[in-house]
């Protein structure tokens, strides 16, 4: 399965969220042997980006990898509100 994340973060917080973002996801993509992306929306609202981590065929414990990754990185102090993490698999592997 592929896990998408977003969540929004104010424009002064964005040049300290992104090395943070950048370096969880390298340390999870090589742990892990999983595709990483960082992506955010082209515009801003109210002084706020929203922000994605998509993380590609993660395996069943992942949640508790990546939760522990995003309190050693203090990513969570940075960003406004929740972070909504959603599940997508293929559509084949759909029964």
């Amino acid at each position: 399965m592929d896990l998408y994340i977003y969540y929004r973060v104010r424009r002064e917080n964005v040049d300290a969220l992104k090395p943070r973002a950048t370096a969880m996801q390298q340390y999870l993509a090589a742990e892990y042997g999983i595709v990483v992306g960082l992506k955010r929306r082209p515009e801003e609202k109210d002084g706020q980006q929203t922000w994605m981590e998509i993380y590609q065929s993660v395996p069943p414990d992942f949640d508790a990898a990546l939760e522990h990754a995003l309190a050693q990185v203090e990513l969570t102090s940075l960003i406004e509100g929740p972070r909504h993490t959603e599940y997508f698999m293929d559509v084949s592997t759909c029964a």
